[in-house]
């Protein structure tokens, strides 16, 4: 699954989000930088909640809920996935936005007011049959753009997963100041705040 947060120029934000979106120093022009320091205002919350079934180990196709807070105030924006890789794509909720529209593989948003939030619901095509019983999930790039410059998000990953028919051999990227990675049988919760695009990888073995 390809995500990405696209803003256009801020209509009715307020000043603290204008600000942040105008201010030059603010930019991170794609390198992914981890946060340890959250900033002044909450920045976009971007949760995915991911269930892999039996199914899935042989289609690859795995169940998305998906939601978004704090997203900045702006005219448009859109969000996309990567085509022939979403299907079933609908808006469960949309509230503080005017429109809400799916237009492919993508969701156009138009008047985004200050307090907004948006959940959806999905298929991806995101689990890679590695052979040799071996699997991978590979979600993201997440980012938050707006022109040429990005800037923080804080993302909430959580991905269930029959624990009797698959265990995690790796998770990257690993634990580390602004990323935690939080592994049980049957699940991986992940939460991360940063700057630039950040892509995630499980790697499963079936058991």
């Amino acid at each position: 699954m390809l995500l990405a947060l696209l803003a256009g120029s801020p209509a009715h934000a307020d000043a603290g989000v204008d600000a942040e979106l105008a201010s030059a120093g603010n930019v991170n022009e794609g390198t992914l930088h981890f946060l340890t320091t959250p900033p002044t205002r909450p920045p976009h919350h971007h949760q995915n909640r991911i269930r892999i079934e039996a199914t899935s180990l042989e289609t690859g196709w795995v169940q998305l809920t998906q939601c978004h807070d704090h997203l900045d105030a702006v005219p448009r924006a859109q969000i996309t996935f990567r085509e022939g890789h979403v299907r079933s794509l609908r808006v469960r909720e949309a509230t503080h936005i005017e429109s809400a529209r799916i237009e492919g593989a993508s969701v156009q948003l138009t008047g985004v007011a200050p307090g907004a939030r948006l959940c959806l619901d999905a298929e991806t095509r995101a689990l890679r049959d590695r052979g040799d019983g071996f699997y991978v999930l590979q979600n993201g790039p997440y980012l938050r753009r707006f022109l040429d410059g990005y800037y923080p998000i804080r993302v909430s990953l959580r991905v269930d997963y029959p624990a009797g028919l698959l265990s995690v051999v790796d998770v990257s990227p690993p634990t580390q100041p602004g990323l935690t990675v939080d592994e049980h049988p049957g699940s991986v919760q992940l939460e991360a705040l940063f700057e630039g695009a950040l892509t995630t990888l499980i790697q499963f073995r079936r058991e």
